[in-house]
């Protein structure tokens, strides 16, 4: 797998430099030169094949043989040990629940799927490596439960105070060993800064072996593409052969950014829609062609705040910078809080179904796509993209008393929080990396 950075200035890479490097010198993010076009074959027979079988060939097509077959099929078996059912709500949508892992979030997706990966080639070597990651809510807690405890590996992660939830901050911050925090006095913008400047900082770089596991890390998107096309053999099983609608709730647009890839590879996929809240700089983008980070601001989907989506760069890359040809893929709209929180109680009413604020973001963005298509032959999914448990103190208390907290959530709030306070300056996490 050779890669090749968006800014077109920095030497080109295989997957073993890429994971481990995450970011370009030249502030770009990598993408492969060749995404391979899977068979028709592979595509025809979906449905007959498990989330662990399509995980195993679309990434060794991705990949290729620098993890070998044996090899990466156990990766996967071990990492990707959930499911991603798609339940349905009604005859045209189904809700894709992606919070069965071990964080409740998505995110377990890539970052186990990363910490193996990761694993595997360290074994190799008697290098030690630094893992540096900014979260806006859910990475964070994928990312510590994902590498908790893997030999060789530090991490160190960065959170906005006062942005993410009780559940989410003790996720990240409660776990010990291996696994350090730093809450930040700032916005998730500012921690992503941070953790950019750390990695083109080249002395600091080299001497602490800095990797990343936000989705600027391109092993974070592959394990990513893995649950559309499972979602799409769940579709087939069920007789349904019309065309597919994927929305997702966005934010930093990794997520989307695998959809798109997967799409690339041969997903049969009619539209994404990127479903944003009040930081809807890309929502503009795609409305306008321009594209104005800003700083971001809270809402109730937190992990969606993001002023400036590091995966711009990539989704502008794939499709040549010209966004009439993005369009053709993608629509994108933006909703407020109070759409969220009343989208919430009414499908709640109507379906019995509980959302996070997240996923009730998706739910209105298919809605409206839907019925600004006005096709009778669609099916719509909603990527349901964490449990609605982690958000009870951000939801309406007689809402919140509906939610049934699972007990590895609960559990958490009996442990002890530690997290070294900061403000959004670089000196302050370089002292922290190298007195650490």
């Amino acid at each position: 797998m050779k890669l090749y950075s968006t800014k077109h200035t920095s030497p080109d890479v295989n997957f073993e430099e890429a994971i481990f490097k995450g970011l370009p010198n030249d502030n770009g993010l990598y993408m492969p030169y060749e995404i391979p076009k899977l068979s028709d074959e592979f595509i025809q027979s979906l449905e007959h094949k498990t989330l662990q079988e399509i995980a195993f060939e679309v990434s060794y097509n991705l990949i290729g043989d620098e993890i070998p077959k044996d090899v990466l099929k156990e990766l996967i078996d071990e990492a990707i040990n959930f499911t991603a059912p798609v339940k349905e709500l009604n005859n045209t949508i189904g809700v894709l629940e992606l919070f069965h892992g071990p964080s409740l979030a998505f995110k377990d997706f890539g970052a186990r799927f990363m910490s193996r990966v990761m694993g595997y080639f360290l074994k190799k070597s008697s290098q030690k490596l630094n893992i540096l990651v900014a979260t806006s809510g859910d990475t964070g807690g994928a990312v510590a439960m994902g590498f908790l405890n893997t030999p060789g590996i530090e991490v160190t992660i960065l959170y906005p105070t006062g942005k993410v939830s009780n559940y989410q901050e003790m996720q990240l911050t409660s776990l010990g060993g291996n696994i350090k925090a730093l809450e930040v006095n700032g916005t998730f913008d500012d921690c992503q800064k941070l953790v950019k400047e750390a990695f083109l900082d080249e002395k600091l770089s080299k001497q602490l072996n800095l990797s990343s596991a936000n989705s600027i890390n391109i092993s974070r998107l592959i394990p990513q593409t893995f649950y559309y096309f499972n979602a799409v053999a769940q579709i087939r099983r069920r007789g349904i052969k019309t065309d597919i609608v994927f929305c997702v709730p966005s934010g930093n647009f990794g997520n989307i950014g695998a959809g798109l890839l997967a799409k690339r590879m041969g997903l049969p996929v009619h539209k994404f829609v990127a479903a944003t809240n009040a930081n809807d700089i890309f929502t503009q983008y795609l409305n306008t062609g321009s594209f104005n980070p800003r700083p971001s601001v809270k809402t109730l989907s937190n992990a969606m705040d993001v002023g400036n989506p590091s995966n711009y760069q990539r989704i502008s890359d794939l499709y040549g910078g010209k966004v009439e040809e993005l369009r053709k893929d993608m629509a994108s709209y933006s909703f407020t809080d109070a759409e969220t929180e009343k989208t919430i109680v009414e499908v709640y009413e109507q379906y019995g179904y509980m959302m996070c604020p997240h996923t009730a973001v998706g739910y209105l963005g298919l809605t409206k796509y839907l019925k600004e298509e006005s096709r009778k032959d669609l099916y719509g999914v909603l990527l349901s993209t964490a449990h609605p448990a982690k958000f009870v103190n951000e939801l309406k208390p007689e809402i919140a008393a509906k939610v049934s907290v699972p007990k590895e959530l609960s559990d958490l709030l009996s442990r002890k929080k530690e997290a070294k306070f900061i403000q959004p300056e670089f000196e302050e996490l370089k002292s922290f990396l190298l007195n650490k």
